[in-house]
């Protein structure tokens, strides 16, 4: 009974410290007239809160028998679990990271069976300018989130019920990608953390020295999105980096997550993995596949053009593959002309090298799938082998067309359509293209259509991340259970020797990712262990020596 008094004495402490801190912190901003400086919910590590954490590791354990990791443990007790998905990426950048866990958002809260929660990199003006199209850039993360808001909306026809957040990453021009600035884990109140999906999981462990993911969150699902091996390959010493970096992301994502999903085989195999494309296509290309239908069942024309390719121009997204395959059936494929759309870093290589080998290719700047533009053409051709599920050979195959692709394990899923044609040799190459363009592609039958949908890509991705039972409360890494209307976290046995295994690898990945020197020696980019001021003033934030001081108890 005294166990529970102190026990109980040491919770309302806690509480108490906490709302005392938030409070001053928000009334400070009032009363100068400011929106808060400081997002209550992303206080962690000052003072009151340090001794509050004393208080709890010497009050009682958590559910796993150790000491306390987290101030708070998920709130379930509304009868909704919380869904936070991590990504690398976000709009206006329109690649596969940015716009593809923008649709899981807003078909995942559709159900309104869970609350879900998006975060994604909020980048300085600097870096904005590097990566976005068009000029585009945002003062501030509100004018960003009404940004992607609309978008969405206007892609998927009604108003999705999810919340957005940022968290500090910083563009790195070596590798063309961002790269967490930070902790990001400390992004998601521990109120909300209960069920954490990452996009691209060994991306945004590669350099995150924080907290380990499987100990904040209940369940943890990886998506792998990209194929890097295939990327490091083609660079200089590719083969001994293809070998480190193979080993690596093996590491951080058993290190990280519960369950791995692998959109399709062209990836690398990982622990705890399983394939599944969990991907759909943009609604407004089903559309357009409707509408074609519907024209030529009243007997008009639907595609009064030949082939076409597009694609962002740099040699690893498939262009190598084209020119080659294009310049050895030259004289085969006489009087074949493709159109190519795209924008991208080795635009004037590509260009050069096609005029030097004198190849009919009739370069366009880049554009939307859909722009009426493209509609009227027949035959998509994507020989890229680089990629783990082509967006654009979905989009294509939704809007009715042919498709012609390489017989890869990034196109396993379009192969059961009867308008994918596959090769497997150069001849095949010739020999599919000459057939596509001789005749008609099927109309898409209703079944074929749903298979291209999110709405069938999240009932795959809740199936196959086991997130079906762990909402039912069936199970979970921590399994929750309710007793009289209120949630209970039931305790966990001993580990297993594997459990150790992976808490080993993280405590040794956190020790080496916290060294300036050897982060900087695997390629991060100089002051990301840490955001820095710029990200402070953007989102609001203390400073990192605030939120996790150098100085201990």
């Amino acid at each position: 009974v005294f166990l529970n008094v102190v026990s109980d004495l040491c919770d309302k402490i806690v509480e108490n410290l906490c709302s005392k801190r938030k409070n001053q912190l928000v009334l400070r901003s009032l009363v100068a007239g400011e929106p808060p400086a400081v997002d209550p919910d992303k206080i962690s590590d000052e003072l009151d809160l340090r001794i509050a954490s004393v208080l709890q590791s010497t009050g009682h354990c958590s559910e796993r028998g150790g000491s306390w990791t987290d101030f708070m443990k998920p709130d379930v007790t509304d009868g909704k679990r919380h869904v936070a998905i991590v990504t690398t990426a976000s709009l206006p950048w329109m690649t596969g990271t940015a716009v593809n866990p923008l649709f899981r958002a807003a078909y995942l809260a559709k159900s309104a069976k869970q609350k879900v929660t998006l975060l994604v990199p909020w980048l300085c003006r600097s870096d904005q300018e590097l990566v976005y199209p068009n000029n585009l850039t945002f003062g501030s993360p509100e004018e960003q989130e009404n940004y992607i808001r609309n978008w969405l909306e206007e892609s998927v026809g009604f108003k999705a019920d999810f919340r957005i957040s940022f968290y500090p990453g910083k563009f790195s021009r070596e590798r063309r990608s961002i790269i967490p600035a930070g902790d990001t884990s400390q992004f998601i109140p521990s109120k909300n953390a209960d069920i954490a999906i990452l996009e691209e999981p060994e991306h945004l462990n590669w350099y995150h020295h924080g907290k380990r993911w499987t100990d904040k969150f209940n369940h943890v699902v990886g998506i792998v999105h990209t194929n890097y091996l295939e990327y490091i390959k083609r660079e200089k010493n590719g083969a001994l980096q293809a070998f480190f970096v193979k080993h690596i992301n093996n590491l951080v994502t058993r290190a990280h997550c519960h369950r791995v999903l692998r959109l399709s085989a062209a990836t690398q195999d990982m622990p705890k993995s399983v394939i599944c494309n969990v991907h759909g296509v943009n609604p407004k290309f089903l559309k357009i596949g409707e509408k074609v239908a519907a024209e030529r069942e009243l007997g008009q024309q639907a595609f009064s053009k030949g082939a076409y390719f597009l694609g962002k121009m740099v040699w690893a997204k498939g262009y190598k593959e084209l020119i080659d395959l294009l310049a050895k059936h030259k004289n085969d494929l006489n009087g074949f002309k493709l159109d190519v759309y795209g924008n991208g870093e080795d635009a004037h290589e590509v260009q050069s090298t096609a005029k030097r080998l004198d190849l009919n290719l009739n370069f366009q700047k880049g554009r939307d799938h859909a722009d009426d533009s493209l509609q009227g053409y027949k035959v998509f051709i994507n020989p890229s082998v680089s990629d783990v599920l082509c967006t654009a050979t979905a989009e294509a195959l939704a809007m009715g067309k042919f498709v012609v692709c390489a017989d890869h394990p990034s196109n396993e899923f379009f192969s059961s359509f009867p308008n994918c044609l596959t090769y497997k040799t150069p001849e095949d190459f010739v020999a599919k293209v000459k057939e596509a363009l001789a005749n008609e592609p099927q109309p898409l039958t209703p079944e074929q259509r749903y298979n291209l949908s999110w709405e069938a890509a999240t009932k795959r991705f809740i199936e196959y991340s086991e997130l079906d039972r762990i909402l039912n409360n069936e199970y979970s890494a921590t399994t929750i259970r309710k007793s009289n209307g209120k949630a209970i976290a039931r305790s966990v046995s001993m580990p297993t020797l594997s459990e150790m295994v992976d808490g080993g690898i993280a405590f040794a990945h956190y020790c080496l990712t916290g060294n300036e020197f050897l982060r900087l020696c695997t390629g991060a980019i100089p002051g990301t262990r840490d955001y820095g001021r710029q990200h402070c003033k953007d989102l609001h934030l203390l400073p990192p020596q605030v939120e996790s001081p150098i100085y201990g108890w």
